[in-house]
């Protein structure tokens, strides 16, 4: 049986039982501004910022010593164009910024995004405004700008090719690169003169220089492997850069783990000498980081400064521009996101999840380290989840920051120790129920193989009784909070979690394995995702623990998006006994679509061992390979344009369910991705959300 919900079901959220009438609506909830893409100008105390708010996206901009807001943009619809790769120019003068797009894609990120049905979609382009505010101009089509450091031009990319335009009214693009390949991560000299870029070519990459037109590109160490993340000396007379092999050689085992080993390179321009000065270790541990910004590579002030995984935790090293003296500048157990120089390249700043009190794992703080002299302390401290901090000339501190009630807000830390400055706070509006949220509480509970699993429950009466519902995040490497998210599709879950909460439903969210913040064996298990689903039991253990709890009644739903929905579809398919309904948001359900075929049938004579072997686990580790045994009713959601699971997950799931005759309802949102970049959009997946589990869990 199978329904498609319409627009009339999604007006009204009737209570399911007399006393769970919520004290905010969904609309309350969701009408928080999220601010991201936080910038500082290099050499002035101004710093510019995006805020998302029911899906009118602008620019804001503060400067020191008052930092008021200002909003310098005039995007006063919901079109469902993102503004990104906001950049500042280094005197402060520019902002430049990329509208259109969804750069959280694993695929066509830089192609048009037209969840409004135009008939001619607009383009993903390059727009910039002054920071005195004036009218905003469109400087070209394309994607990565990158601000000259004397603030005059950029440079980007536009259909594979570096073009250059100059900072205003009339940018006059100019084509100046057209390598073989896809170029990406341009990086200016210090002074100016030349620019740095990666051209990846299919099993390998090289980094070029360019001076200008007069002169070839300069080859930096050409060879048979992957270089990327060029980093310049402060002298620009070296570069820094990362080496991995290329790709080729015998097929090995596919379902055996094997490290990914690294090495950084240092170039010298005048020479044209490399210098291999450090190599991960040959372990699991020494693999390439997947954390946030990965390898983090740096050139600090006297060092070079990089992040690995090596002692089992995401940490910042620093090594001696010869190579020698490794030193780990954060011991502990807690890992590293977001991390930035200094002005001065003396000290890094970073998000962590430490601090004193036991529930910091579970939560973000700032963590400053001197590089030299590996002092570390923490700048902020408490209840509270703090990221993207970065410092001012001034010596101000600049991040955004929450906290389990408060949405994250633009904060500024003055170096001088006066109070912080939520300068963003004065955008929540007046009607915003922050005093009405529930408090998550951190949950610990085993699953079957004694891995602890960490989890945040959202209880706002644990006297009264309730049906539960399990959050299930998607990634999977993600962390869930004890507070706001700083990523804006998780700060989304975390509202729905406190509404669905403050409707009677006791929420858990689970931190699953593959996730991060808990270690490198967590965040990657050998047997897990694709080579045989281990993150599931602690799924399931989930259930399990909230069935023996005596705040739930004999109900248990679950939801989750992208990963969480393939979590979603696993519990439904494996265990209806213990999931009596499920939210499936754009899952993937057939782990063996685009990754069986090419080690089965590659076009070599050669293939991996364990080939067949590998195809049986992805097929028992898939949720349609459970669907004889899927009797609880679903609501499958996906978007048609969406660009990180394959809308034909869900087409083939939905007819595998219709012969089974599961009890299913269906909502499609069209044109739109899997970030639903229209707020409207957004809205309309949360209500019929709350609604499917509120008439399936009475």
């Amino acid at each position: 049986m199978i329904k498609k919900i319409t627009q009339c079901l999604l007006l009204s959220l009737i209570p399911f039982w007399s006393n769970a009438q919520s004290i905010f609506t969904l609309d309350d909830i969701m009408a928080y501004p999220f601010p991201n893409e936080l910038v500082v100008a290099e050499s002035s105390d101004r710093i510019a910022f995006a805020i998302n708010h029911i899906g009118r996206r602008n620019i804001y901009v503060a400067e020191a010593p008052n930092y008021q807001i200002r909003k310098i943009t005039t995007y006063d619809t919901d079109s469902g164009q993102e503004l990104s790769q906001v950049s500042i120019s280094a005197d402060g003068k520019w902002i430049v910024f990329v509208r259109g797009g969804d750069f959280g894609s694993n695929w066509d990120d830089a192609k048009p995004v037209n969840p409004n049905a135009l008939p001619i979609p607009e383009k993903v382009s390059i727009w910039c405004v002054p920071f005195a505010g004036g009218p905003t101009f469109k400087i070209d089509e394309g994607i990565s700008p990158v601000i000259s450091p004397n603030s005059k031009e950029i440079i980007y990319i536009k259909n594979n090719m570096v073009f250059s335009a100059k900072l205003s009214d009339l940018p006059n693009p100019t084509k100046i690169v057209d390598p073989r390949g896809r170029p990406a991560d341009l990086q200016w000299s210090p002074d100016g003169s030349k620019f740095a870029f990666v051209t990846f070519r299919g099993d390998h990459s090289f980094i070029g220089l360019y001076s200008d037109s007069l002169h070839n590109i300069e080859w930096v160490n050409p060879d048979f492997n992957f270089d990327f993340s060029p980093r310049w000396s402060p002298d620009g007379k070296h570069l820094v850069y990362v080496r991995q092999s290329g790709a080729g050689g015998q097929p090995d085992s596919i379902l055996a783990s094997e490290p990914d080993p690294y090495t950084i390179v240092t170039y010298d321009l005048a020479t044209s000498a490399a210098k291999e000065i450090w190599t991960s270790p040959n372990i699991m541990r020494g693999s390439l980081p997947t954390t946030h910004g990965g390898v983090n590579l740096h050139w600090a002030k006297n060092f070079i400064v990089f992040l690995s995984y090596q002692d089992g935790w995401p940490h910042m090293y620093r090594i001696d521009t010869d190579g020698r003296n490794l030193v780990c500048l954060t011991p502990g157990d807690y890992m590293l996101e977001y991390i930035s120089l200094t002005p001065d390249r003396t000290k890094i700043l970073a998000s962590a999840n430490t601090g004193p009190d036991p529930f910091d794992i579970d939560r973000r703080h700032i963590l400053q380290v001197d590089i030299e002299n590996a002092d570390l302390h923490l700048d902020t401290k408490g209840d509270g989840v703090e990221w993207s901090p970065y410092m001012l000339q001034n010596g101000d501190l600049c991040y955004i920051g929450a906290d389990s009630r408060q949405p994250p807000v633009v904060t500024i830390q003055p170096g001088d120790g006066r109070p912080s400055n939520k300068i963003s706070n004065t955008l929540v509006p007046a009607n915003f129920p922050t005093k009405q949220l529930v408090i998550p509480q951190q949950v610990i509970f085993s699953a079957p193989d004694g891995t602890p699993i960490h989890a945040t429950l959202f209880d706002a009466n644990s006297n009264v009784p309730g049906p539960a519902v399990i959050y299930v995040h998607g990634g999977p490497p993600r962390q869930m909070l004890l507070g706001w998210h700083y990523s804006s599709y998780y700060s989304n879950a975390y509202a729905m979690n406190q509404f669905l909460a403050s409707l009677g439903f006791k929420v858990l969210a689970v931190n699953y394995r593959l996730g991060i913040g808990y270690g490198f064996e967590f965040h990657r298990p050998p047997d897990g995702g694709v080579r045989g689903a281990s993150e599931y039991q602690d799924i399931k253990a989930a259930g399990d623990w909230l069935a023996k709890q005596t705040f739930v009644t004999d109900k248990i739903g679950i939801y989750g998006g992208s990963y969480g929905g393939y979590l979603t579809a696993m519990a439904l398919g494996r265990n209806s006994n213990l999931f009596d309904v499920g939210v499936d948001i754009h899952g993937v359900h057939d782990r063996t679509i685009n990754r069986t075929l090419s080690y089965l049938h590659p076009d070599r004579y050669e293939r991996a061992p364990d080939a067949e072997q590998f195809r049986k686990i992805a097929w028992q580790s898939s949720p349609i390979s459970s669907v004889d045994t899927w009797t609880s009713p679903v609501l499958i959601i996906h978007a048609d344009d969406d660009r990180n699971v394959a809308f034909s997950q869900s087409t083939d799931l939905v007819q595998r369910l219709k012969s089974k005759d599961v009890e299913m309802e269906t909502l499609v949102i069209v044109d739109d991705t899997h970030h639903f970049m229209k707020f409207e959009n957004q809205k309309t997946v949360n209500k019929a959300a709350v609604n499917f589990l509120k008439r399936h869990l009475n």
